[in-house]
């Protein structure tokens, strides 16, 4: 009663109850990838919960301190004040351990998801207008996801972490010309100074997380604002969502995940150890461990640093440094060819329709191929981060691993790449449903056999194969202008069917025609084919014909006497009786 007499004042003053109404019947698809997106938003708030609970006992300070506590082997050791507050918040705070490992996984699980999520979207389109935005927007919390997990990764200011802010600060110094200012003015003076773990805490707790806040709010607003994205299938057009709406039922199944990500993460804090700082000990400028890696999320850096070769050039009499290129050049590369694909891929296609429906990631070979290519290319540089790791597992010198290593990260991206763009051609030209039911055949026709149907590249010309009537079913695409159209044909019934829905090229009228008609095989018409119609068909419409002509001449005529009532008769009387005009 108390609740619903609020709502009701609320509403009386802020008029709140139609934008409410129009977003809980907002609808949602049911497809299982859309839940990505919200694994890394409900990440995000275990990461601020358990964030505010570490705050409380955290020490961001680099001033010198003597650990007193539980953990023997340190008690009476001087170390900083932040590195002492962590072996303390694990060792004798209630809670702390399990708080600060969730906070560990659920950063590494909040970078994942969004590192999943935006594959999902660059395989299926989803970027295209008008969702550039929204791309924009997860580009750019993906980097302030990584400075942020990096940042907090530093903070405790034990051995490992201390190497790694270490490494991030020669590259940073690596930079010609402002590199060694931009590391004095991060850090507050030079490394290691006794400011950049208070600058570190206050990026982390304070600066990046409110971006983040802000653009997590902007992209769930412009996703309620626009129609939401779904898969091809039955009713589902550009013009509609088929799915659950947001409430009860989205909402429920929302609240049920969320569940579930706590649930995992506190599991994951619980019982599986990660970075466990006093087994590390603190950090010394002059002191090393091996074998060391950071987190995975940050790991094809230091792999590309390991295996890009000493090189040092000299540009206009500046030094320009090994680590700028693997360390600088790849990561701002990386993310200004995320930022700008969007709008490439626009320049090259010509398309600047809006999208509501998404591709299979087999209708565009190109796009797969390239996105394979990439993947590929920084899985071998994860995997070089452990290169340490892997030569003592195998009992090889490292050097070896490392030159192996350098070899794979130029051959296998560029395999895995051709290898995916052939397979994503051999599905979209055949009907199979999926890898596994590929035949020779269809791998032939994908290398470049004759073609199945016009799902890519160029279409074939117009000759005699595809002038000539073919028996059975089939579907008929043809180009009018600028435009693609298609119908379905079956000669043995006499049956013609035109496609409602054209398109700009063949490809999407010949992704349309079998999301309607499934295995039904497509060909090439030169130019607008005629409709034969079957004779009793063409009767019907000339008697309809000849009926509407009659119809339309005997209302013409009734109008015309209707309209002239005073007209006078052949002995010149009008119709009343009364004579006509005298001379």
């Amino acid at each position: 009663m108390i609740v619903d007499r609020f709502a009701r004042a609320l509403d009386d003053r802020l008029r709140l109850s139609p934008v409410a109404r129009k977003a809980l019947a907002k609808v949602f698809p049911d497809h299982w990838s859309f839940m990505l997106g919200e694994i890394a938003l409900y990440s995000f708030v275990a990461l601020i919960l358990t964030g505010v609970y570490l705050t409380l006992f955290f020490d961001p300070s680099a001033a010198e301190r003597v650990y007193q506590g539980s953990y023997a082997p340190l008690d009476g050791v001087p170390t900083s004040a932040a590195y002492a507050s962590t072996v303390r918040l694990s060792w004798d705070v209630s809670a702390g351990l399990l708080i600060r490992q969730t906070h560990h996984w659920a950063a590494l699980v909040f970078v994942a998801a969004i590192v999943v999520h935006l594959i999902r979207i660059f395989f299926t389109g989803a970027y295209r207008k008008p969702r550039e935005i929204n791309w924009l927007i997860g580009v750019t919390m993906l980097a302030l996801a990584l400075f942020n997990g990096f940042t907090g990764y530093s903070l405790p200011d034990d051995l490992l972490s201390g190497m790694g802010l270490r490494i991030l600060v020669s590259v940073t110094e690596s930079v010609p010309l402002v590199g060694p200012w931009l590391a004095f003015l991060a850090l507050g003076g030079e490394f290691p100074s006794d400011e950049m773990i208070p600058r570190m805490f206050v990026s982390h707790v304070l600066l990046v997380p409110a971006v983040l806040v802000a653009l997590v709010s902007i992209h769930l607003a412009i996703i309620v604002r626009q129609t939401h994205s779904q898969f091809p299938g039955p009713g589902r057009t550009e013009h509609n969502v088929v799915g659950s709406r947001l409430w009860p039922s989205y909402a429920l199944r929302s609240l049920a995940l969320f569940a579930w990500v706590l649930a995992v993460l506190f599991a994951l804090g619980g019982l599986v150890q990660i970075n466990p700082v006093w087994i590390y000990g603190p950090f010394e400028p002059a002191e090393a461990t091996a074998p060391a890696q950071p987190d995975w999320y940050v790991a094809f850096g230091d792999g590309a640093l390991r295996l890009f070769p000493p090189w040092e050039i000299r540009i206009a009499g500046y030094l320009v440094p090994a680590p700028f290129v693997p360390g600088v050049v790849l990561g701002g590369l990386t993310f200004l060819a995320l930022y700008a694909w969007p709008f490439a891929e626009r320049l090259r296609t010509k398309d600047r329709r809006p999208h509501q429906l998404l591709d299979r990631p087999r209708d565009h070979p190109a796009r797969i191929g390239i996105g394979v290519t990439a993947i590929t290319f920084y899985g071998v540089l994860t995997v070089a981060a452990g290169d340490d790791i892997i030569a003592r597992l195998l009992d090889v010198p490292t050097h070896a691993v490392r030159s192996l290593l350098q070899v794979l990260v130029l051959l296998l991206p560029v395999a895995a790449g051709l290898l995916a763009y052939l397979v994503a051609r051999a599905l979209n030209r055949g009907d199979a449903a999926g890898i596994g039911d590929l035949t020779r055949a269809d791998l032939r026709r994908a290398v470049g056999g004759p073609r199945r149907d016009g799902d890519a590249g160029a279409h074939q010309p117009p000759g005699p194969a595809a002038q000539a009537p073919l028996p059975g079913e089939r579907i008929e695409m043809w180009s009018e202008g600028d435009l693609w159209r298609w119908r379905y044909r079956d000669d043995a019934r006499d049956v013609t069917i035109h496609g409602n829905l054209s398109g700009e090229s063949e490809q999407e009228v010949a992704r349309a025609s079998r999301l309607a008609y499934p295995g039904v095989d497509r060909v090439v018409v030169p130019g607008p084919p005629l409709p034969v119609p079957g004779l009793r068909s063409a009767l019907r419409r000339w008697g309809d014909a000849a009926l509407g002509v009659s119809l339309l001449v005997t209302a013409l005529a009734q109008r015309r006497r209707e309209r002239r009532p005073d007209r006078p008769g052949p002995d010149g009387d009008r119709p009343d009786g009364r004579s006509g005009p005298s001379d």
